[in-house]
């Protein structure tokens, strides 16, 4: 664009005579007015590419750090410590032939029974492993860094805190598959004790399902060790509740063959020289709480059949916590409790609920078993802007977005305080928090996590805020603001990606300071991730160098740098969205990842952007 003196008097004192030119990052740019010689010189060719690999984490030297009591001491904080028991093969259509145990409420019959009655779809998927695979060196032909995008992010002045945790993160539901697989000789299916969850109704039929995904329930170890190899300090991952308790609830067996599972898993995660950041709750709900008959999609929140408003969710998910907390916190240094539970609260019950049973796991970890490590919750919420910042009526719209999605949840356990008016006023059968109640879930959260992908656009809808709330069956009831992705000019708010993401880092920066100084926690960044536009029908050396994603990390991560430096936020850390293309609830088109997975072969191959972040991240570490 070009802005001639008068029009930036400035500038003009200094530039008198000359043009200006203003660019579209805002910098100006005064052109020499020295003429360029020309001349000819001996030509030759030069590799334009010096060869870097990615750096690994060290491999630890002393013994592990400890966090809390082993599983021989932390066990004698539970009054009745559950039996363990394990489950062989689900073979449908034969349960009567084959179960011996009719009269055991916990036994093979009962077992299988349960997913007789889920009646999966598809169900004959197959996998190509049914054992754990044993880890290989990483050749190192794999860890060349790629070619540099010619723009980026050039200020190395800025580094991390020297206890930023930085790594990757993934569900249980989105990778590990081993849920259904064929066996041979006998067509039968393998469930490895896993009862059945909100994910096997989650996918319409002709979606693709969870039941193999990328198989990390066998490769668990060789994809430890790839991240390890990239130099991933912090790896994130789920457990899923109905692999620990099939049966779900209190007094029920747990399954010894999962506890083993993870146990060895979070060892693997030390051994190779990451931490893991475990989640108790991923959207795996067991299907006890979710076996409505009429519940066959994504639900909303003014759904009233099933989720975590079931009057047994509280002590089943705490008994739940408590058995899979007594085994691992002595090695895991962070845990969240509930991964997004917006999405799946449903209503006001299943949100008070959710409120209540975070409460009581934080004090079993932090007062029980005396555990010194970091406990939290983690909440979906893409920032609401107002549509207009000088327009009071989009101000107040994008407040009550905020109040809606994070206020529900986050005034009482950051706060203390009650739950906004505009909750209380909004959704059915809601009702204040006691002061004892406010006292006991207040403050039971050590960091604010929270997944910014993006942000949106928010403004009032026709007829205003108060008449969508009163009427339930308005479209945009309950939160009643209008979310767009354009701004007040029409332009998109970033560059758009194969789904809902847009790249808004400038937006991020604001989420931050907002986060920090509402709810005064440190802020964990505990997804974010960018699904490039139409990549899985590229070929594979397009899908490797993904440039729109490594730009959509870098801008999220040097805005962190300056909300840390030059706002005074205290970012814990940020944790990328995900570290493989995976199971996205039914849709295969939107990868995530930063390895494309190949679903026949289960080949993984390292893309452009896990080298971007990960260099960018470590040359701006103190320690490295």
């Amino acid at each position: 664009m070009r802005v001639t003196t008068a029009s930036i008097p400035l500038v003009a004192a200094v530039a008198r005579g000359q043009q200006v030119f203003v660019t579209t990052t805002g910098y100006t740019c005064m052109p020499s007015a020295v003429s360029p010689s020309y001349y000819f010189q001996p030509f030759s060719f030069t590799l334009n590419d010096t060869v870097r690999y990615a750096t690994p984490v060290p491999t630890p030297t002393t013994a592990y750090q400890t966090y809390a009591p082993g599983y021989s001491e932390a066990v004698k904080c539970l009054a009745t410590p559950p039996a363990t028991t394990t489950w062989g093969n689900y073979l449908p259509g034969n349960i009567a032939i084959n179960a011996t145990d009719k009269d055991d409420p916990y036994g093979q019959a009962a077992w299988s029974s349960l997913w007789q009655n889920v009646k999966l779809e598809n169900y004959t998927t197959i996998g190509l492993y049914s054992t754990t695979v044993s880890p290989t060196p990483i050749p190192s032909s794999e860890l060349v860094l790629p070619p540099r995008d010619y723009f980026g992010p050039t200020d190395c002045r800025k580094f991390f805190p020297e206890d930023f945790v930085f790594g990757v993160a993934g569900s249980a539901a989105q990778i590990e598959g081993a849920v259904a697989l064929e066996g041979w000789f006998l067509v039968c299916v393998y469930f490895l004790g896993r009862g059945p969850t909100l994910m096997e109704k989650l996918a319409g039929p002709s979606q693709p399902k969870d039941y193999v995904t990328a198989e990390n329930y066998f490769l668990y170890k060789q994809d430890i060790r790839r991240l390890a190899a990239m130099g991933v300090r912090y790896y994130s991952f789920s457990i899923p509740w109905a692999r620990i308790l099939p049966f779900t609830l209190p007094g029920t067996p747990v399954n010894q063959q999962a506890i083993d599972h993870y146990d060895d898993l979070i060892n693997e995660v030390l051994d190779a020289g990451m931490q893991p950041i475990v989640t108790l709750l991923h959207f795996d709900s067991p299907w006890t709480f979710v076996s409505s008959n009429n519940f066959t999609a994504m639900p909303d929140f003014g759904a009233t059949s099933g989720g975590y408003q079931n009057e047994t969710f509280v002590d089943a998910f705490v008994n739940y916590a408590k058995v899979v907390l007594t085994h691992y916190s002595d090695r895991v240094p962070i845990w969240v409790t509930f991964n997004e539970p917006w999405l799946y609260s449903f209503n006001f019950a299943g949100a008070d609920n959710v409120v209540h049973a975070h409460a009581q796991v934080y004090h079993f970890y932090k007062n029980t078993l005396r555990a010194t490590g970091k406990m939290g919750i983690k909440f979906n919420d893409n920032f609401g802007v107002p549509r207009d910042p000088k327009n009071g009526s989009d101000v107040e719209a994008a407040n009550r977005f905020q109040e809606m999605y994070l206020g529900l949840f986050a005034n009482p356990i950051f706060l203390g305080k009650q739950y906004p008016e505009s909750v209380l006023k909004t959704l059915p059968g809601a009702k204040p928090l006691t002061k004892e109640e406010l006292r006991y879930i207040g403050n039971t959260s050590d960091f604010f996590g929270i997944d910014p992908y993006t942000a949106t656009v928010v403004s009032q809808p026709a007829g205003g805020i108060g008449a969508c709330a009163s009427n339930a069956s308005a479209p945009l009831w309950p939160v009643c603001t209008v979310e767009e992705t354009r701004n007040v000019y029409g332009w998109n708010i970033g560059y758009r990606s194969q789904s809902y993401v847009y790249i808004t880092p400038t937006y991020l920066r604001e989420y931050l300071s907002y986060l920090w100084n509402t709810f005064r926690k440190p802020v964990l960044i505990s997804e974010f991730g960018f699904p490039v536009f139409n990549e899985a029908e590229k070929e594979l050396p397009d899908q490797l160098f993904d440039s729109p994603r490594s730009t959509y990390y870098l801008a999220f991560m040097s805005e962190v740098l300056k909300s840390i430096h030059e706002d005074g936020t205290h970012v814990m850390g940020a944790l990328a969205w995900s570290w493989i293309d995976n199971w996205e609830f039914g849709d295969a088109a939107s990868q995530f990842g930063m390895q494309v997975l190949n679903l026949t072969t289960q080949q993984r191959f390292f893309k452009k952007s896990f080298f971007d972040l990960v260099d960018f991240v470590g040359a701006r570490l103190p320690s490295s």
